[in-house]
């Protein structure tokens, strides 16, 4: 079965097909700077291999749709009843739906939820101290994000380093644009620092992290603000960029201002590196210990000032980062020093192939 996998960024679009359940990937490509993705879609080049399948690394359709569908018009109206919660990116993804159904009628479309992978995190950690019917009529609690990152990483990690997934307490760095830390004990996810939202956990690019929903009602009633107002700073405005004063919160324009001496942009650095080092030792606490702790996306994997400054402090929990490995070398590797009790280690994830095989089990699956 050849499936194509589209993964759609605010301005990008590149993408994989893959035979499965071979994972040989056929074709790729990338678009950069989208303004039109019927467009972009238009222009995928297959070359002569027929797709069988699309399939989306989907993100919020709520409660009912934590896994992976076939879509249909329940999740697509799932998918817009959860847009004010994830306007940027179920936004796009309904867009590319239609243009996919469009430019390939008759082909089935699959959406494999980033929710899917935090199914497993119990009660306490997932539910929010709320009135209950705003759990039981409206869905409000901790889902999770990058579920097919942190998915990959649950099974990368023992691969690499040759040892059994249920042996093993792992602590995912996902770290790049958007970003999150997730605590995977045994394979499975017992916590993540996204909830009812990508907005919440660590300081993204341009999206706040955590924040004190009063300060949010605070200033809607001093200024009134509109909830749309409100949103468009909170998605737009905040984050790395907010704190460093630098539009579009990119950590290498934010990390050369700070060595330019902008006191600003080194602040902000400093707030996203602790928080990061704040949830490993939360993380640590909640499954009793870790044995290794990954970073991957695209700071993660590239950044070995960040990743020092999040693994500081934390030799008393058996971290100890070897310095010519941490700024050295590319690819998946090992970071940290021969005497560590817990391993670091950057390893690229692989989110095509993990939607891939949710979308191909789906498939086949018998009715």
């Amino acid at each position: 079965m050849h499936i194509l996998v589209p993964n759609l960024g605010s301005t990008s679009l590149k993408y994989q097909i893959l035979d499965m359940p071979g994972e040989r990937v056929l074709a790729s490509g990338r678009f950069e700077r989208v303004t039109d993705y019927r467009s972009a879609i238009g222009d995928i080049r297959s070359g002569d291999t027929s797709v069988d399948a699309v399939a989306f690394k989907s993100v919020h359709a709520g409660p009912h749709y934590r896994g992976t569908f076939v879509i249909d018009d329940g999740v697509e109206a799932a998918m817009r009843e959860f847009l004010l919660a994830a306007p940027v990116h179920n936004a796009i993804y309904l867009t590319a739906i239609d243009a996919f159904r469009e430019a390939m009628p008759g082909v089935p479309l699959v959406g494999a939820f980033e929710t899917e992978f935090h199914r497993t995190m119990p009660d306490f950690a997932r539910w929010y101290g709320v009135p209950s019917d705003w759990r039981t009529q409206f869905g409000i609690e901790r889902y999770g994000f990058h579920g097919a990152s942190h998915e990959f990483m649950s099974g990368r990690v023992p691969e690499f380093l040759g040892r059994a997934k249920e042996d093993l307490r792992v602590i995912s760095c996902h770290l790049g644009g958007s970003s999150s830390v997730c605590a995977i004990e045994h394979g499975k996810s017992i916590d993540t620092t996204m909830g009812f939202s990508p907005q919440s956990g660590l300081e993204n690019a341009t999206r706040h992290g955590d924040l004190d929903v009063f300060a949010v009602l605070y200033m809607m009633d001093r200024n009134n603000w509109t909830t749309e107002e409100v949103r468009r700073q909170l998605a737009r405005n905040s984050g790395l960029a907010g704190l460093s004063g630098i539009a579009g919160g990119d950590v290498r324009d934010i990390s050369a201002a700070a060595q330019g001496g902008n006191h600003d942009a080194a602040l902000a650095l400093d707030v996203f590196t602790y928080q990061v080092r704040k949830t490993i030792g939360a993380y640590t606490a909640a499954m009793a210990g870790v044995d290794a702790i990954v970073f991957t996306g695209g700071i993660g994997e590239n950044s070995a000032v960040l990743r020092s400054n999040c693994c500081r402090g934390l030799e008393h929990l058996g971290v100890e980062l070897d310095a010519a490995r941490n700024e050295n070398g590319q690819g998946d590797r090992l970071l940290s020093s021969d005497k560590s009790r817990v391993k670091v280690l950057a390893l690229a994830a692989n989110e095509e192939v993990v939607v891939a095989r949710r979308a191909y089990r789906a498939l086949t699956a018998k009715p």
